[in-house]
């Protein structure tokens, strides 16, 4: 089906990402990941704290303060990036 969607820019690139890894149109990137949020439980006693990577990445515990450029700019700083 056809239509026209609002993506945040992260999940845009997530999207994006994603059909390039797979080699595949945006939208079946979309859909994908939206089958995805769809199966998975929801709460957030959803998943362990000792969850197994997901890809190449560890999956962080939920905060309720969002991350911003500024913070990746002086953890760099901080670490000398």
């Amino acid at each position: 089906m056809r239509t026209t969607l609002n993506l945040a820019d992260d999940a845009l690139i997530a999207a994006q990402t994603l059909a390039r890894r797979q080699q595949i149109s945006l939208g079946e990137a979309v859909s994908e990941l939206v089958r995805r949020g769809a199966r998975a439980p929801a709460g957030p006693t959803a998943r362990s704290a000792d969850a197994p990577l997901r890809g190449r990445f560890a999956l962080l515990p939920r905060r309720d303060e969002a991350i911003t450029a500024e913070h990746i700019r002086a953890l760099m700083e901080r670490e000398g990036l």
